[in-house]
């Protein structure tokens, strides 16, 4: 099941596009995140995409594929890349990757 968060603890089950593409446009500067996780119990590990707004207006774009060796992030200033990659991904293709440039940061969540 995709469940939507946001810095406000605003929960959403099942967010349509629209949702997700209004919890997008309402992050304001600062500590504003939304999390787009993927929960399902007989899957084991942590699959999600997040996104933060950093004050100097560039959004934070980050994913993990189950395990905190397959954590990625990058930068842009655009939000319509951000809710592409966000559709993307809720929407499981693969292609949503590509417009942007990952680095790994898994090593920062290693035990």
């Amino acid at each position: 099941m995709l469940i939507a968060t946001d810095a406000a603890e605003l929960v959403k089950e099942k967010p349509s596009n629209p949702v997700i593409g209004r919890m997008l446009a309402n992050l304001r500067r600062g500590n504003a995140h939304l999390i787009l996780e993927s929960v399902e119990e007989a899957i084991e590990g942590n699959w999600y995409i997040q996104v933060l707004l950093r004050d100097d207006n560039t959004y934070q774009l980050e994913f993990r594929d189950g395990v905190a060796a397959e954590h990625y992030q990058t930068r842009t200033i655009s939000q319509e890349k951000v809710l592409t990659a966000l559709l993307g991904w809720a929407a499981g293709r693969t292609d949503w990757r590509s417009d942007f440039m990952w680095n790994n940061i898994g090593s920062e969540f290693a035990d």
